[in-house]
């Protein structure tokens, strides 16, 4: 089959988490066309090289400075809205030139197409909502279901067993009918005898949305720059040539391949990282998730969830 891949970029998770999916369908001979933007789309051209590549913007999207994103987010709600017809349209479009016998969107709301089977990728088929907004959460969960209805089928990537590693994010309310649990998934279930790296104590991930990015990294690069043991920081930023500088006891460095990520996180006595539902999902095929400390995006109602969840 001939079948197109569209991961959202918001952050790097949802394009690493396509990347078994990716390589599954690849054993299999099929023949793959990935659609992403920004880092996601720098990140996939360097796990998948020989692959086809369409980029397409992602929703415009940023957050606040402040431990808020209430305002943030209505301030994006047009453009996100706007994003979600422009990547239908666009994709009714391809389809009249080109044809494919599938359609993979990872949390991409417009990604789908009645005369194609489409597939919807997505942990969170209920939203959470800050506490002021609570009284909009089963509205909100009965449009995003409305979303997952376009689809012809819905994949969850979690355990269907004892509220998995979503909790209620996937387990609270009766799913749609076209949904079904996948498994939990990771870019490192795939890759065999990793060997730790031990070079250091610690290991901080960074990942989201600027400018909450940025001032996680700069938190801690301060944090840990005077700090006797070794540190190292991935930025998330994958770009053609890997970037690394010394600060103090910090490497920072702008990314590292599966391999190498999964070598230092096994070798580390201690990780940081945001409770992305991804890297949960990561450190869980790794054995891993003891050694995590979550620090959510502030105001992200889904990661401060996900870090009381796995607490």
């Amino acid at each position: 089959m001939k079948i197109l891949v569209c991961p959202l970029n918001w952050g790097l998770g949802h394009a690493t988490r396509c990347v078994p999916i990716i390589r599954g369908l690849m054993a299999e001979g099929h023949e793959l066309i990935l659609v992403a933007d920004g880092f996601p789309l720098q990140f996939l051209k360097q796990e998948f090289p020989s692959l086809r590549f369409i980029s397409l913007p992602s929703y415009s999207i940023r957050y606040s400075k402040s431990n808020s994103q209430v305002a943030a987010m209505i301030r994006s709600f047009p453009f996100l809205v706007g994003g979600i017809i422009r990547e239908h349209r666009w994709l009714k479009k391809l389809l009249k030139t080109e044809h494919f016998d599938r359609v993979i969107s990872d949390n991409r709301f417009g990604m789908w197409n009645k005369n194609t089977h489409s597939i919807y990728i997505t942990h969170q088929l209920m939203v959470k909502m800050p506490d002021k907004l609570k009284c909009l959460e089963s509205l909100v969960h009965l449009i995003h279901k409305g979303f997952i209805n376009r689809y012809n089928e819905c994949w969850i990537p979690d355990r269907e067993e004892n509220d998995g590693l979503s909790g209620d994010l996937a387990h609270k309310y009766k799913l749609p009918l076209n949904s079904k649990f996948i498994g939990a998934i990771s870019r490192f279930q795939t890759l065999k005898d990793i060997v730790p790296d031990t070079s250091f104590e610690l290991v901080a991930v960074i990942s989201g949305i600027e400018p909450q990015r940025s001032l996680f990294e700069k938190e801690l690069i301060e944090k840990f720059r005077n700090v006797r043991q070794h540190t190292l920081i991935v930025s998330g930023q994958p770009m053609e040539k890997k970037k690394e500088i010394h600060i103090g006891n910090v490497t920072l460095v702008s990314h590292l391949s599966s391999v190498e990520l999964g070598s230092v996180f096994l070798g580390a006595k201690h990780i940081i990282s945001r409770s992305g539902y991804s890297t949960i999902m990561d450190l869980d095929v790794l054995n891993c998730l003891h050694k995590a400390e979550f620090i959510p995006t502030p105001g992200q109602t889904e990661q401060e969830y996900l870090k009381l969840f796995h607490s």
